[in-house]
């Protein structure tokens, strides 16, 4: 668990979580319907240039609703996996890093360790947090279940983003080291329940809106709902029916 305050002592004494993996993805169909998608990535073994929109050689099938500066690299922990296996049972993709198109694989910290804008050293480069990850109906697609995005949603297990604040090179055996933990108590879960649980809690949807290290997308969905008192649609996102998907 992250335990480091803003306070440049503790963030020396900060703990370093290494990677699991360092994973990429070429676009490629994927599913039945054969979407463009980049949710197919695989571990590589030599340095990559993490530049302020991602990794060098990582692709986007839709790169309106994916990727960009405020998406620019997906972590995804992988002490997640145990407890997918036991809701789910034993799947292909359960036994490696990279099952939800991830980035960053880890052992040892989850959404309630991380929060937003949290800063980590990450080989050469400099990231921060920057929003918890929405899931959307391409992880049906991956792992051949209609209700694998709503799994995800509803169980908390998203993973998050970070935006790039310094580039540069990330080695497969690098480490995260926490830098600078700016707004300790907005931590990805916290956030994923004041979205998807506590969906109208005033008071939370107001420090969303007001949070100026949240992504700016996220800060407008919030304020959406305390202008209409209405929760948006989920059914485009979760289960692909857009037409314009």
């Amino acid at each position: 668990m992250i335990n480091a305050g803003n306070n440049p002592d503790a963030t020396q004494n900060a703990r370093t979580i290494p990677l699991k993996a360092l994973l990429i993805g070429d676009v490629r169909p994927l599913g039945a319907r054969g979407i463009p998608s980049g949710i197919v990535k695989e571990a590589v073994r030599r340095p990559l240039m993490l530049t302020l929109t991602g990794f060098e050689g990582d692709g986007q099938g839709d790169t309106v609703k994916h990727g960009g500066p405020e998406k620019a690299v997906h972590h995804y922990p992988f002490d997640h996996h145990a407890a997918w296996i036991r809701e789910i049972g034993e799947h292909p993709l359960m036994g490696a890093p990279g099952a939800f198109g991830e980035n960053l694989s880890t052992a040892g910290i989850t959404e309630t360790d991380v929060a937003i804008g949290d800063v980590f050293r990450l080989g050469e480069a400099v990231v921060e947090v920057s929003q918890g990850r929405q899931p959307c109906f391409k992880l049906n697609e991956r792992f051949g279940r209609d209700d694998m995005a709503v799994g995800v949603q509803k169980s908390g297990r998203t993973g998050w983003y970070y935006r790039v604040r310094e580039p540069g090179r990330v080695a497969p055996e690098a480490e995260l080291r926490l830098l600078d933990r700016q707004a300790p108590d907005w931590t990805i879960h916290r956030l994923w329940h004041l979205f998807y649980v506590d969906r109208l809690n005033r008071e939370g949807l107001e420090g969303i809106a007001s949070l100026p290290l949240l992504a700016d997308s996220w800060r407008a969905l919030a304020r959406k709902r305390l202008e209409s008192g209405v929760v948006e649609d989920w059914s485009a996102r979760l289960q692909g029916r857009s037409p314009a998907r």
